[in-house]
């Protein structure tokens, strides 16, 4: 019998001011198959592929339309055990997860609990319980403390949290942008992931995609390392942006408490 494979996909649209040099983080890891194109003008315009999935590109002035689809297989390796350097590199503040700012909040409401697992978990539901997902709530300079005196956000501020309340109790965790098939409203999507029993593990707590069926883009401290688009020069705006994720078949049902990895 045939595997359903994942289907997911991104078009940016840019209008370019000022030319400008892009790097896209929008290819997702270890496709089966997938396209690129982008074009200004009616020109093709060339990427070079970078580590980690990133395409950097010059864009002339003008609107600059991008457009990226791929399959991805349903079953996929999981990522190797926890190294050292990425425990250390996890347990350090970050531009949008000052964890040294909230030693003490995170030790008064989660200090305690019997391991590293639990406080995990207690830290995803209190998150999930204490934010509202409310659409522009939040910024391009918001952070995880901005966050908690707000009390709402959208997908990347309740990953910024998790992980910064995590790395304050010295557990290890970084973001992950992810395709999320099953998200409502579809965008790019953010998660948190926590080193657990030398694993990593990934938690999301907006709650509204199955953990099971999300497809890696792009791993990285926090949303600094994760954009989908980072302008290095020039000047551009993003009038328009449609994402698509569509699962290789039924959706798993995700009750949010247990442990899962992300390929």
């Amino acid at each position: 019998m045939p595997v359903n494979n994942s289907q997911v996909g991104s078009t940016l649209v840019f209008d370019v001011t000022e030319p400008a040099e892009i790097v896209l983080r929008i290819a997702a890891i270890d496709p089966v198959t997938e396209s690129l194109m982008i074009s200004s003008g009616g020109r093709a315009v060339e990427a070079v592929e970078l580590p980690g999935r990133q395409h950097y590109l010059r864009a002339p002035e003008g609107r600059l339309t991008v457009t990226y689809a791929a399959e991805v297989a349903v079953t996929r390796p999981v990522p190797p055990e926890v190294t050292e350097i990425d425990r250390i590199v996890a347990l350090r503040p970050s531009r949008y997860c000052p964890s040294d700012r909230m030693a003490g909040f995170a030790g008064t409401m989660f200090g305690g609990l019997p391991d590293a697992t639990s406080t995990v978990r207690a830290i995803r539901e209190w998150v999930h319980d204490h934010l509202s997902y409310e659409a522009g709530s939040s910024g391009p300079s918001t952070d995880a403390a901005d966050t908690l005196l707000d009390g709402r956000g959208v997908c990347r501020d309740y990953a910024h949290l998790v992980t910064t309340l995590c790395r304050a109790l010295n557990v290890p965790a970084r973001v992950a942008a992810v395709y999320a098939p099953g998200l409502s409203p579809m965008d790019f999507h953010l998660v948190a992931e926590t080193a657990l029993d030398g694993r990593w593990r990934v938690w999301d707590a907006t709650g509204l995609a199955p953990r099971q069926s999300l497809i890696r883009i792009a791993t990285g401290r926090d949303a600094a390392d994760t954009a989908l688009a980072t302008t290095l020069s020039g000047w551009l705006t993003m009038p328009e942006l449609l994402i698509t994720a569509v699962a290789g078949g039924d959706l798993p049902f995700d009750d949010h408490t247990g442990l899962v990895e992300l390929p």
